[in-house]
């Protein structure tokens, strides 16, 4: 293991220095962050990504992205990146599986719902994180690395730009590749949903974007991680390492995703069904805050009646959002 570690560059994670909330005998076979991997597989939130939207609510093609496979690609982007610089790919891949389980049913849409029913306001990273650390393994959590966690919690952006801040840095670069990856992943195969929805056509990218990333998926891939890998190389002789797109990439990128914004995640035939499913959320929300004795599991029973109702709705699957509403009487 420590030969292994030799091997990385100067600036990737170490297994040494990888921390957990709750000590715990070391693995015989597998080092920390290949654990947390394992762990973050095994849940019962990771399973149920293959049955929840990504952007596309109800869609009638089996090839339209769904959570699982957006967690596939980011991982599989990190990965690459990862390899290139030679930084810590199982602490990616870690970050990578698990930085989306806290997602509701119905995508982005079902989120802003209960953002909007919550005292506290309901934020996707911060659920997977309440996820990985008390919902799962019984009201244990997983005990995962503190870096692992950092790079759930760290990954999200805010609409400005897919370097803004939000939460902050990872400080970690492996976190910071996987909050690149997934505006990488994301950016591509919505592209792709959308053109098979006919909401957008190829030709209709911005030149802007097109000039500079590629007229491809093909092309605009394989030019965010070259240049991802290359301008966050220059950076890592300086005194601050960072992940990063250069500039030209960077505005070329961010072109891409306000005209994504504005031509497909606003679309009114994308929001139509996203309203159905912010319904759904709404009044099964509604319904077991007011009988937080119906929920069967996956919440902790001391939490207050809304704490357990959207811990609950959250965790759903659209199939089964749908289902349980019609179950209740609570649509037809």
């Amino acid at each position: 293991m420590a030969a292994r570690e030799a091997t990385l560059h100067r600036l990737a994670a170490r297994e040494a220095a990888a921390t957990r909330q709750r000590a715990e005998a070391d693995d015989p076979i597998r080092l920390a962050y290949q654990v947390d991997r394992d762990r973050v597989i095994h849940t019962r939130a990771f399973r149920r990504l293959k049955h929840k939207t990504q952007v596309f609510v109800h869609p009638d093609s089996d090839h339209v992205v769904t959570r699982m496979t957006h967690t596939i690609e980011v991982q599989q982007v990190a990965r690459t990146i990862a390899r290139a610089l030679n930084l810590n790919e199982d602490l990616v891949e870690a970050i990578g599986l698990a930085h989306d389980l806290g997602h509701t049913p119905f995508g982005h849409a079902g989120e802003e719902q209960l953002a909007a029913l919550l005292p506290e306001g309901f934020r996707h990273n911060e659920q997977s994180l309440r996820i990985v650390d008390l919902l799962e393994g019984g009201g244990h959590g997983l005990n995962l690395t503190d870096q692992t966690r950092e790079g759930i919690l760290k990954h999200s952006k805010t609409r400005d730009s897919v370097a803004s801040e939000a939460w902050g840095f990872a400080s970690t670069l492996e976190g910071q590749i996987v909050k690149l990856a997934d505006s990488i992943a994301y950016l591509n195969h919505d592209i792709q949903d959308a053109i098979r929805a006919e909401l957008i056509a190829e030709s209709q990218l911005p030149d802007a974007a097109r000039l500079v990333l590629g007229r491809a998926h093909r092309e605009r891939v394989a030019t965010l991680v070259t240049d991802c890998v290359l301008a966050s190389a220059e950076t890592f002789e300086g005194d601050q390492p960072r992940i990063r797109l250069s500039g030209e990439v960077l505005a070329a990128t961010d072109v891409l995703r306000e005209f994504m914004f504005e031509r497909v995640y606003l679309h009114p035939e994308v929001l139509k069904e996203a309203e159905r499913g912010q319904q759904v959320v709404e009044l099964l929300f509604r319904h077991y805050e007011a009988r937080p004795d119906q929920i069967p599991g996956w919440s902790l029973p001391d939490d207050p009646p809304w704490r357990r109702a959207a811990d609950y709705v959250s965790g759903m699957t659209d199939g089964y959002a749908l289902w349980q509403a019609h179950s209740l009487g609570l649509i037809r």
